[in-house]
């Protein structure tokens, strides 16, 4: 998964709330980082998806002997 940075950065973002006092702010990054986390792998889901039918089509393509 190519956006595994966000992720990264948020999980950073709540250590560093939690080591200052910042506790509202750990708790709703912990709800930031698991919409991120089910965004990015939906998004992630679909390119794969995309890339299958595209190789797919042109697997089907060669087979009839076009390009």
């Amino acid at each position: 998964m190519s956006q595994e940075w966000i992720i990264s950065v948020l999980k950073d973002l709540k250590t560093f709330a939690n080591q200052n006092g910042l506790g509202r702010l750990a708790d709703q990054l912990d709800d930031t980082i698991y919409v991120a986390v089910a965004e990015t792998t939906t998004k992630a889901r679909k390119i794969a998806a995309a890339e299958g039918d595209a190789k797919s089509d042109r697997n089907i393509s060669r087979t009839r002997g076009t390009v």
